[in-house]
């Protein structure tokens, strides 16, 4: 008996790489132009439906090939117009992306990995656990997916303006398939979405900083939630690999030689732990030394977290000092918190290898 041949997923391939594809079947490369139109622009899946390719060439990709997304096994909608699909995956695992709708524009949050390693302690992806990587087709294949499911362009209007890799998972730990997914978003034959329009959110991890810089244009988010390294370290434990001050010198490493960009600082306000009038002051200063904008997070509890959200004068009195320091700042508004859909709540279904969630179980909390 012969072995099955596996059929490759096209949405694993960037531009580069289906054109190398074409190659290596003695095609003609300028074909990947023409299956990424099929796949992106007009949502096809099937060769057979690829009409300006001859028949010869349809009956071999049909043999070698496949355009297969991830699944959606559920879909929920908030009362705020927020969707969140969860995506199936192989293996029984699961991930969560979210679209959130606004005036002008439709923001569609991506994940990365099936749970995340990094165990921020605010965040409940973090308190799950993880599992795996995400590969490039399940990556972009959430795109595709939200963009099928809502209409990728209704009357001309396009329903999914921007995409951010804030979704589960530290992005920059799966660099080799995030990158591909990257320039599928940002490519004309992919989605076509302008470089400040795609985002990628790291918690710190400053290598990756440094690569994604070099390989692709995009925009960056940072999750830093404090402005000192013992509060920072307290909850996000990658600060005591990368410290605060290496972290700020490879932020303003990503913006040399850039014009009118700035970097997008993430801040999770949590009761008590970094909210204080001089956490806001210490802010400042760190902040004026790179271009930037500060996004303050009201925290979004869920089930076993001892963390309590800042109240709404605390975040109010946060936000005027940062501003007064000349900092622009502005609060996130929750969104899809009543489908568990809001920063730091997603967590999906999946194998935990890190048997975090049991550790959590044996101390008795409640997930």
């Amino acid at each position: 008996m012969t072995a099955e041949r596996t059929l490759i997923n096209l949405l694993d391939l960037d531009e580069a790489g289906l054109r190398a594809f074409f190659q290596s079947i003695d095609e003609k490369p300028f074909r990947a132009e023409q299956v990424l139109r099929w796949i992106y622009h007009h949502q096809v899946l099937d060769f057979e439906s690829m009409t300006d390719l001859g028949l010869a060439l349809r009956q071999k990709l049909a043999r070698l090939a496949e355009i297969r997304p991830p699944k959606i096994l559920t879909e929920r909608v908030s009362r705020d117009g927020t969707v969140k699909w969860l995506i199936g995956l192989p293996g029984g695992n699961a991930v969560e992306t979210v679209f959130i709708p606004e005036p002008g524009r439709g923001t569609l949050c991506v994940s990365s990995q099936v749970g995340c390693a990094l165990n921020c302690t605010f965040c409940s992806t973090g308190a799950q656990g993880f599992a795996r990587n995400l590969s490039t087709s399940e990556i972009i294949g959430q795109v595709w997916l939200a963009a099928h499911a809502l209409g990728h362009e209704r009357n001309g209007v396009r329903r999914i303006t921007n995409v951010v890799m804030m979704g589960m998972g530290e992005p920059l730990l799966n660099f080799d398939a995030v990158l591909p997914a990257l320039r599928l978003m940002r490519a004309d034959l992919g989605f076509g979405l302008a470089s400040r329009r795609v985002t990628v959110s790291t918690a710190g991890l400053v290598p990756g900083i440094a690569k994604l810089k070099e390989a692709v244009d995009v925009a960056l988010a940072v999750s830093l939630h404090a402005p000192v390294d013992d509060v920072r370290t307290q909850i996000v434990p990658l600060n005591r690999k990368y410290p605060i001050a290496e972290l700020m010198q490879a932020c303003r490493e990503y913006l040399s030689g850039q014009k009118k960009r700035s970097i997008t600082f993430e801040y999770t306000l949590l009761d008590g732990i970094n909210d204080s009038d001089q956490h806001a002051r210490d802010l400042v200063k760190l902040l004026r030394t790179v271009p930037s904008k500060l996004n303050l997070i009201p925290f979004n509890p869920f089930p076993g977290t001892s963390y309590r959200c800042s109240s709404a004068s605390r975040i109010e009195r946060f936000q005027q000092l940062v501003r007064d320091g000349g900092i622009i700042a502005t609060v996130r508004k929750t969104r899809g918190d009543d489908i568990d859909a809001a920063c730091g709540q997603l967590a999906g279904d999946f194998r935990d290898r890190t048997r975090r969630r049991e550790k959590r179980r044996a101390e008795g909390v409640k997930l």
